[in-house]
């Protein structure tokens, strides 16, 4: 499994917004995808101009697989749905799920 991980900055009153825009229109588009498995919001409440999304992908090459005209497209009803609202990606990562074998844990 791979997690792809972005965090946003978006105002902090537009965050809502922001989030059931992207549910309706980004994880809407995904869930198309093979290898989607699901999506997590995650809010620090100490910081409410951030928005951080942990997407979970069966494999890298599913996820790396999907066609830039797709997603150009997604971004672009994305954009429009938000009108004035800015947002910014600040963040992005990668990571893999390592799962240890038992014999692993007993060593």
């Amino acid at each position: 499994m791979v997690i792809e991980w972005l965090k946003f900055r978006v105002a902090s009153d537009a965050r809502e917004k922001f989030i059931q825009q992207d549910e309706a229109i980004w994880t809407a588009a995904l869930k198309s995808r093979s290898g989607f498995i699901g999506k997590e919001v995650w809010l620090d409440p100490s910081k409410a101009s951030e928005v951080i999304f942990v997407i979970r992908w069966q494999s890298r090459q599913q996820w790396k697989s999907i066609p830039m005209d797709f997603l150009a497209a997604t971004e672009r009803e994305f954009i429009q749905a938000m009108g004035k609202t800015k947002y910014k990606m600040i963040e992005s990562k990668e990571f893999q799920i390592r799962k240890f074998s038992r014999l692993d844990i007993e060593k």
